[in-house]
């Protein structure tokens, strides 16, 4: 169990997923906050959480966030004829630069509001570049 960032109640894994995770083919474990909304996903097959607990404002910042970032590093993959996983690790490497960060704490489903809004400037920023 851990404690919502929004309204600080404890908040408990449900293992029958949620309904607006519609994206994950397993519909795995949530954790989520009854009394204010905010939910997050875990990995699969696991109990650890995707990132933080969002509520609709903040998972609309990360999927505009992920629109932004994902298409570099899949550009990669086709440039440099490199594996998923090699491509999304330099991308993340590469943002971690760009964001001044730890690549270790450089992970959208970890970010807020603000975190996500430079994380778009800077990937359309690249994107113009390209």
């Amino acid at each position: 169990m851990t404690s919502c960032d929004y309204c600080h109640a404890d908040v408990p894994l449900l293992t029958i997923g949620h309904p607006d995770y519609p994206y994950r083919r397993d519909y795995g474990p949530v954790y989520t906050c009854a009394p204010c909304g905010a939910w997050v996903g875990c990995h699969s097959g696991t109990r650890i959480a995707l990132g933080r607990l969002a509520n609709a404002e903040l998972r609309a910042a990360k999927m505009a966030a992920h629109a932004a970032f994902d298409p570099l590093w899949e550009r990669k993959i086709a440039i440099d004829k490199c594996n998923k996983g090699y491509a999304r690790r330099a991308g993340y490497k590469w943002l971690a630069g760009q964001l001044g960060l730890p690549v270790y704490k450089t992970h959208i489903g970890h970010f807020d509001i603000d975190q996500c809004n430079r994380v778009i400037a800077i990937c359309c920023q690249a994107h113009e570049t390209k």
